[in-house]
């Protein structure tokens, strides 16, 4: 693996074979990437690059997938800003790009880091393909700054793959091409299946780690990190989770690391009966716990999409989500950041089995865990017409 953030480049020799160049950097990114590793590798040459915006969990979802970077920018700095992610990705993929010669750059979501992997091929030239493309909340501040992330990739983006239908309609709402968006799902589902193979050959261990849990109680995950949200809502979460803990349940929280968010959260919650708060936990760890759960309290985008397909119905803490499928569908509810409403809606599903068998039965609109495969054969097409050209 090169190291670019302190070694130089070295060209490649060019063969004529489909080459792709898959560029992300936080956990969020890796998973929905991972199924499509090996699926591109069947019909072509795949060259992994990470910015390592997100090292530590980054690392961990790597390991867990067997994947390999084949470049790591490795830009990650203590108490870093989006200048900073943004400058120092962009100036680095340059490089990258020069050096591997990608057909196609994939990038995915809504992360600066795919932002710049956007720009960046729009600077040299590359056709880029955008996984998950489509999503939209209509507010420029939340999330923040994945709103706008998402959009701008869409306008430098060749090839947009959508999750549903409503995020193709977004797209062709702004004017993107129509036969350059394709629905398929979204890879978190193919992730998520995998990775509950992987854990199930291991249960123990698992069961080892969290043995601290009462088993005999309903488990509710929580997790919460949006920018947005720092501040008074995120003390508004924490007073419902305080509401909620009076009931017979176990709460888990895996604590994200930044500091807007421990600074809200350990005041309010250490010490507090049946609220256990842990370090963040790796990827495998959270599907599990999140296997294990009653229900799901989140403001994570993903979390949204991969709970419906384990039967656990979502509220979503945050004012706006992008993935309003979800909303549609029955599977999760917006409940914001709003004390009352969080507590309220927690205990219906708590307490009325019918409102919960409502939800937890729920189709899930994101996917059947195909969609790695259905970007795989698209992609096989319009390289095949590329390098006969």
């Amino acid at each position: 693996m090169q190291n670019f953030s302190n070694c130089s480049v070295k060209k490649m020799t060019r063969k004529k074979k489909a080459r792709f160049l898959l560029i992300f950097g936080t956990r969020p990114e890796a998973i929905k990437m991972a199924p499509l590793v090996p699926a591109l590798k069947q019909i072509g040459e795949v060259r992994v690059c990470v910015t390592a915006q997100h090292r530590k969990m980054l690392d961990q979802v790597l390991d867990f997938f067997s994947l390999r970077a084949d470049y790591d920018l490795n830009i990650m700095k203590e108490d870093q800003s989006l200048f900073t992610v943004t400058s120092g990705s962009l100036r680095l993929l340059e490089g990258i790009i020069d050096d591997c010669r990608p057909d196609i750059i994939l990038v995915q979501g809504d992360t600066t880091t795919a932002f710049v992997g956007a720009l960046a091929g729009y600077y040299k030239k590359v056709k880029v393909a955008h996984i998950e493309a489509g999503l939209r909340s209509f507010n420029k501040y939340s999330p923040f700054p994945e709103e706008i992330n998402r959009s701008l990739i869409g306008r430098m983006a060749d090839y947009h793959f959508a999750p549903t239908e409503k995020a193709r309609g977004n797209l062709l709402r702004e004017n993107v091409y129509g036969k350059n968006v394709s629905v398929v799902g979204n890879t978190v589902i193919d992730a998520l299946f995998k990775g509950m193979d992987i854990i199930k050959k291991d249960d123990s261990k698992y069961k080892r780690r969290f043995r601290f849990l009462d088993n005999s109680k309903k488990l509710i995950l929580v997790t919460g990190h949006r920018r947005e949200s720092f501040g008074r809502p995120f003390g508004q979460i924490c007073r419902a989770l305080k509401d909620i803990a009076g009931e017979e349940v176990e709460i888990i929280y895996p604590v994200h690391l930044n500091p807007n968010v421990r600074s809200a959260v350990y005041p309010l919650l250490r010490g507090v009966e049946n609220i256990h708060l842990i370090e963040p936990v790796d990827y495998p760890s959270l599907i599990w716990l999140m296997s294990k759960s009653y229900l799901v309290l989140t403001d994570s985008g993903g979390i949204q999409e991969e709970a419906p397909s384990l039967g656990k119905p979502v509220l979503v803490m945050r004012d706006v989500t992008e993935r309003t499928e979800g909303i549609d569908a029955g599977t999760a509810v917006l409940v914001g950041t709003d004390r009352k409403k969080i507590v309220e809606s927690a205990l219906e599903l708590l307490h009325d089995r019918r409102a919960y068998l409502k939800m937890a039965k729920r189709r899930n609109p994101y996917g059947d865990g195909t969609a790695a495969v259905q970007i795989r054969d698209i992609l096989k097409k319009i390289v095949g017409r590329k390098l006969d050209e």
